[in-house]
């Protein structure tokens, strides 16, 4: 079932949806060689908790974690380790949750440790563009497949490929609602997009091959031909017939400067 959503309402997940934002802009100031993603997942814990929200993803599903910190070819759900040692050249794809006032936010950006390939640069940006291509096909009266097509085809016509096993999703008071996001799709196809819909619209795009696999822990997925793979999300609602996003890259954008990644 799909849970359309108050102004009121919306209003609240706007709010935890803007803490995840912040929350990545903390974590961003330490993405840098010699990081390990455990001491990622400490800062992004302590902020929430400090800000009086609880970290939406540690033990959900059995999560045992904070954020998710997925490196280079891992393309989501990579459980942070004080093993996993940020090197120069990496990237990492951050996802994070909040629980503040009965709703939920949800927010993923991709980071650039120090300087990265041309190739990897450009794997970003095509992510992050799609992204908001898909964003401005989430109209009322669209469907979700209009979103899909509109990441798809946008990722696809630059060289790349889209991950079919995952998808973006509904939100509300609970991470995931209905209804999938797919990142793939055609026009006219899928869930009726209504004004009030919150859906987390989430392109995952590798520069390789499409398909992926599960890690031995259970939930690090990564692409087969281990090529890198890039990771942006934004939550979003359907008010006055348009998307408007809830959850922020401002923040993030202040802490990086002039470096876009």
């Amino acid at each position: 079932m799909i849970y359309l959503k108050t102004d009121e309402e919306i209003a609240l997940m706007r709010d935890a949806n803007q803490l995840v934002g912040k929350t990545l802009a903390e974590v961003a100031k330490n993405i840098q060689p010699g990081t390990s993603t455990l001491e990622l997942d400490k800062i992004a814990e302590e902020f929430i908790r400090d800000h009086g929200a609880e970290p939406a993803f540690l033990g959900y599903g059995g999560f045992p974690n904070s954020i998710c910190a997925s490196i280079n070819e891992n393309v989501v759900h990579g459980i942070p380790s004080a093993k996993a040692i940020l090197q120069e050249g990496d990237i990492i794809s951050v996802d994070c949750g909040t629980f503040l006032n009965g709703f939920t936010g949800d927010s993923a950006y991709t980071f650039a440790v120090g300087e990265v390939s041309p190739e990897v640069y450009m794997l970003l940006k095509t992510t992050k563009e799609s992204l908001f291509e898909g964003i401005t096909a989430a109209i009322e009266g669209h469907r979700t497949g209009d979103i899909g097509n509109a990441v798809q085809s946008y990722c696809e016509a630059r060289g790349y490929s889209v991950v079919r096993e995952l998808v973006g999703h509904g939100i509300g008071r609970k991470m995931h609602e209905s209804p999938e996001v797919p990142n793939y799709g055609r026009v006219g196809t899928g869930s009726l997009l209504k004004n009030g819909m919150c859906i987390c619209i989430e392109p995952m795009i590798n520069l390789g091959g499409k398909n992926v696999l599960t890690e031995k822990d259970g939930w690090t997925i990564r692409t087969k031909d281990r090529k890198p793979s890039a990771h942006f999300e934004h939550c979003v609602a359907i008010q006055g017939g348009r998307a408007h996003i809830l959850s922020s890259f401002d923040f993030i954008q202040e802490v990086l400067g002039d470096k876009e990644f």
